[in-house]
């Protein structure tokens, strides 16, 4: 096989022969933030390779630097990054507010480290931030005895954290299925050195729980009657750095899976060192349901707590399917780019028991509907999802991305397939999580 291989953007790459594609993604957002916060923490040294270099990492990454760590420039290409952790009670109160930008992540993982520190921090963010519900953080963290004052909305950011006492142990029974209630959680009882039980109905994303075993941290996991329960058990006062690579990120992942699904390269495409995390590859059910042809192939942990390895997609014909409120915890990243795909496919798709998707950076469910409706698709709009009518007419229009990244790759992908005419309004959001993004579809429409 004779490949060529070509640099991008950062780590976005391709690779092809005469009927198929090789790519890589950006590293994982939701990794690459936890093992930034970690990294922190950390006791000596940490060499990391392969995060993400986007707009909410950077936001988590500067707020550190404010708190007192010494954390490098974010490498564009993901070479490796060291960073000297300050140790568990290293951290130093910050001589100014710590903006996390639209970064929901990294202002729910940082609140729960901020409980456990003992120091004094105001969080505050963009207004797409603001509006977003921090209650479900909030309300564990106060049980465990932290002070958190919220400056505007109750419920909202900005929030100040005072200090307080040692922090309370907590069992606590999350009422929706969260990774960022979790974490706090977690993360609250590791720097604060006091014990924690998190039980959920099913099991949310367990990057965490995994990072913590890559430290040292006691952490137990278990399945019990009334759903998965993880246990943080005499947490030690100090933990070790991390050597860890970080996967491509599957949820940027599933935009190009569709692109290709979709006939945009005209050929298969295969994406190369991306995580298989099982708690993150729902969407790769619902895709082969929806009669998209894939191929998933592991290829170890690279030396890491992560799996990862090669997906490959190629063009299909796609038909309709439904994702109801027990699946959706598990696909609620990739819900957008299953209802594009709807669009795409023969049948009426249905996405039910999603309400959480009003609550993302966006309105997503208003998102979505809005932007269909522009295009010409049939849809219904329900409190909590949607109902797609597939076409095949043409698809044109001017897409409005409302702030969300989600949303302006989802219908990015329609973009970039022949015979549409579709812009959208601010291209640049996909820079939150995909760096790259449209220069690695215009590459594989060059090979269609």
């Amino acid at each position: 096989m004779l490949e060529v291989k070509e640099q991008l953007h950062g780590d976005n790459k391709t690779q092809k022969d005469s009927d198929s594609v090789k790519v890589h993604v950006p590293g994982d957002k939701s990794i690459t933030q936890r093992v930034l916060i970690l990294a922190a923490l950390a006791s000596g040294e940490s060499r990391l390779r392969g995060l993400l270099h986007g707009g909410d990492v950077e936001a988590t990454a500067q707020a550190l630097r404010l708190l007192g760590v010494a954390l490098p420039r974010i490498p564009s290409d993901g070479s490796e990054l060291c960073i000297t952790g300050v140790g568990s009670d290293g951290l130093k109160s910050p001589v100014q507010n710590l903006d996390l930008g639209n970064s929901g992540t990294g202002a729910r993982l940082l609140l729960g480290v901020l409980a456990g520190s003992q120091i004094e921090a105001t969080l505050v963010g963009d207004v797409s931030l603001q509006s977003r519900p921090m209650r479900r953080i909030c309300s564990p963290l106060r049980t465990m005895g932290a002070r958190l004052e919220h400056l505007c909305e109750e419920g909202c950011i900005p929030i100040r954290v005072d200090r307080s006492g040692p922090l309370r142990s907590i069992d606590w029974m999350s009422p929706v299925p969260s990774a960022q209630v979790k974490s706090a959680i977690l993360l609250a009882g590791l720097v604060g050195r006091t014990e924690v039980v998190v039980t959920e109905a099913q099991q949310s994303r367990d990057h965490t729980e995994r990072l913590f075993a890559e430290i040292g941290a006691p952490i137990s996991i278990r399945n019990i009657p009334s759903g998965h329960q993880v246990e943080l058990n005499n947490p030690p006062d100090i933990f070790a750095p991390l050597d860890f690579s970080v996967p491509g990120d599957v949820s940027s992942a599933a935009f190009v899976i569709a692109f290709a699904a979709l006939g945009g390269a005209g050929v298969s495409v295969t994406i190369d060192n991306v995580s298989l995390n099982r708690t993150r590859t729902g969407f790769l059910d619902v895709f082969s349901r929806m009669g998209i042809d894939l191929t998933i192939e592991e290829t170890g942990s690279g030396n890491t707590c992560e799996p990862r390895g090669l997906i490959t997609a190629s063009p299909s014909e796609l038909h309709d399917t439904v994702v109801d409120a027990e699946e959706v915890p598990a696909v609620i990243d990739e819900l957008p780019i299953i209802a594009v795909l709807g669009a795409c496919s023969e049948g009426r798709t249905s996405i039910r028991g999603a309400g959480e998707l009003r609550l993302k950076e966006s309105d997503r469910i208003h998102s979505l509907v809005y932007n269909l409706q522009t295009l010409g698709v049939e849809v219904v709009e329900h409190e909590d999802g949607l109902e797609i009518e597939g076409t095949t007419r043409p698809l044109k229009g001017r897409i409005r991305a409302f702030g969300d990244h989600r949303i302006a790759m989802a219908f990015g992908v329609l973009a970039r397939l022949k015979g549409t005419h579709i812009e959208i309004d601010d291209p640049t959001l996909s820079d939150i999580s995909f760096p790259g993004f449209w220069g690695l579809l215009d590459k594989l429409t060059q090979t269609a």
